[in-house]
C-alpha cells in the first residue's frame, strides 16, 4: 500500500472508474468530498485519498491505473513534483 501514495489519477480515469461523470467528480471536489491537488487546468487524485477505491477495483482495473500513473509520471513526472512543492 505504500507505494500506492504517491500514484495519481486524473478526474477522467476516476470518474470511469466510478461510473460517474467528469462534472460529478469535479463537484465532488469542489465540495470536499474528493481531495485533489489542482495542476495547471487540471486535477491530479492521490488514490490513497479515495477511500474504499481500491476495495473496489478489479485487477485489470488496477493495472490500467498503475501503467496509466507510469505514463504521467514518465512524461509530467518532473513538473508535477514542482507544483507540489508551491
Amino acid at each position: 500500500m505504500a507505494k500506492e501514495n504517491n500514484k495519481f489519477i486524473t478526474t477522467a480515469q476516476l470518474a470511469n472508474l466510478l461510473g460517474i461523470s467528469r462534472i460529478a467528480v469535479f463537484k465532488k471536489i469542489q465540495n470536499g468530498e474528493i481531495k485533489a491537488i489542482k495542476k495547471g487546468r487540471n486535477y491530479a487524485i492521490n488514490i490513497a485519498d479515495v477511500s474504499g477505491l481500491s476495495d473496489r477495483l478489479s485487477a485489470s482495473d488496477k493495472k490500467i491505473i498503475s501503467e496509466a500513473v507510469d505514463r504521467t509520471m514518465r512524461e509530467y513526472g518532473e513538473t508535477l513534483r514542482l507544483l507540489a512543492k508551491e
